[in-house]
């Protein structure tokens, strides 16, 4: 079983582990000092993914400083514990900005997080990295998200579950935690699936709170639902530790991915290596990286990681490629603008490319969202998970989904003459 990570004192021993790779003596001037602030949940029922995010960019800092820093400069960790309270998430946010007075932040896991913050770094123009999938639906001219959007996760993972290939799913759960991105998230899919022809009676959808731990009657309805002679699948928007009791529920119940398969958004290396991984082989997961992924620059990511954290049992995941791609990609802006002034990095941000660690380049795309490639794996007993598809090329992602009839229309494009990321027509 699963327990999360003892963290207590963590945020003094990050700010020490920052602060000490970084050489940094306490007489040292502030403007000699690039401050990058890091905003993730380090306790509460988060913990278990955004733990992770925090170590990332601590090993990026690290890096760069390794390499001459910035811009002359060395770079400072400041990090944070919103504590999984999403109100406190703007607090902290707010506190980078204006008491830390950091140049940029990466942080956050949920979208409610995200909302939260949101407010934040617009009025005070500031700027943030975002590194999980999301649901969409929006592009803020002060975030940059690195992670998934519908059109590169949810819509591939249930295209391919349709297919022969996928075992030509007919019926469809879609089962999520009840905040803003599996509700936005399913309620594109279930358009989509309307789209494809699937009857509404084919459809189940499922809320649960976050941290929930009773599944026995909602697995058994899925159980129910599946067991009406068409193929049946799961769609899992489930996040957090919430994961750990249900696919255990899964299990007790004797669903195994041959009869239900499950594809879930949330479910990576990390939260699988705390986990019993016997009720999970078969199913699925999609995301735009897997650490079992053969390629020279995922190799030099691993070895880099394992030997920053000296654990040679972590692993890596698909929000840590994203935060090396948004930090390597600021850091190119950084270095190009010649300052870290907002508006001007924000420039420097469209078109730069990183190549990701899949084999192949990301992009930064005009609408604050990546060009990435998707990939559908299976999970495995050992806890990795192998890829079964993936797309040729890499996938642009949609601020506004097409299956959503308002959002259809809208236009993201942070250039002249649109700047705006949600209009109809150009703003100037």
């Amino acid at each position: 079983m699963l327990g999360l990570r003892k963290v207590a004192g963590v945020i003094t021993g990050a700010a020490m582990l920052a602060t000490s790779a970084l050489g940094l003596g306490t007489a040292q001037a502030a403007d000699d000092v690039i401050k990058v602030g890091v905003l993730h949940s380090l306790s509460g029922t988060m913990a278990i993914s955004e733990t992770t995010l925090k170590d990332a960019v601590l090993m990026m800092v690290d890096d760069l400083n390794k390499n001459g820093g910035l811009l002359g400069k060395k770079v400072e960790a400041v990090v944070v514990d919103p504590a999984s309270n999403w109100p406190l998430f703007a607090e902290k946010a707010r506190e980078l900005i204006e008491v830390e007075k950091v140049d940029v932040v990466f942080g956050c896991w949920t979208s409610v997080s995200r909302k939260s913050v949101l407010p934040v770094f617009e009025e005070l123009n500031s700027m943030l990295f975002y590194p999980v999938q999301y649901e969409g639906e929006e592009s803020s001219r002060n975030v940059f998200y690195t992670g998934a959007a519908p059109n590169q996760q949810a819509i591939p993972a249930v295209e391919y579950l349709m297919s022969e290939e996928g075992g030509n799913v007919k019926r469809w759960v879609l089962a999520g935690t009840d905040y803003v991105y599996p509700r936005t998230t399913n309620k594109i899919l279930e358009s989509f699936l309307k789209a494809k022809g699937v009857a509404e009676e084919d459809i189940m959808i499922s809320y649960t709170p976050f941290g929930h731990s009773d599944w026995q009657t909602i697995v058994s309805d899925i159980k129910k639902f599946g067991s009406e002679g068409k193929k049946t699948a799961v769609v899992s928007t489930i996040n957090g530790d919430a994961n750990v009791p249900f696919y255990k529920e899964l299990g007790n119940q004797g669903i195994d991915a041959a009869d239900i398969p499950v594809v879930a958004f949330s479910v990576g290396e990390e939260e699988l290596a705390g986990l019993d991984t016997a009720p999970l082989v078969g199913h699925l997961a999609a995301w735009n990286y897997f650490m079992s992924i053969e390629s020279e620059e995922n190799d030099a990511f691993i070895k880099k990681w394992k030997a920053f954290i000296g654990d040679d049992k972590r692993v890596t995941n698909d929000p840590m490629e994203a935060t090396y791609i948004g930090f390597k990609m600021w850091a190119q802006a950084v270095q190009q603008a010649g300052t870290t002034d907002v508006d001007a990095v924000r420039q420097a941000m469209y078109g730069q490319k990183v190549k990701n660690l899949t084999g192949g380049t990301a992009v930064m795309n005009t609408n604050h969202h990546l060009s990435k490639p998707v990939l559908i794996g299976e999970i495995q007993d050992n806890g990795q998970i192998e890829t079964v598809w993936r797309t040729e090329d890499v996938v642009v992602g949609d601020a506004w989904s097409d299956y959503i009839p308002e959002s259809a229309k809208l236009i993201a494009d942070w250039t002249y003459p649109y700047v705006c990321g949600g209009c109809e027509k150009p703003m100037y």
